[in-house]
């Protein structure tokens, strides 16, 4: 690593009451969540939401488990 950018790195990381090696890690880890980030946000992008069912098949389960639920409380189309 030059020298100067060594000396502008340690420079910021005492401005922020680090070492220069905890500095490098925050912004190595910081990189990395990004890239995490940025593949989630691609995967949401393309439709890969990590489920093969359908929304008709979700939306279905959930009224089903609404009604077993409200009929398990007592309570019927949707009244209290």
């Amino acid at each position: 690593m030059p020298e100067d950018l060594r000396d502008r790195l340690a420079a910021i990381a005492s401005e922020r009451g680090q070492s220069l090696q905890a500095y490098l890690f925050d912004l190595v880890n910081d990189e990395v969540r990004r890239r995490d980030n940025l593949a989630v946000m691609e995967r949401f992008s393309q439709k890969r939401y990590g489920t093969r069912l359908s929304v008709d098949d979700v939306v279905g389960a959930l009224h089903r488990e609404r009604a077993e639920r409200e009929a398990a409380l007592g309570m019927f189309g949707g009244d209290e």
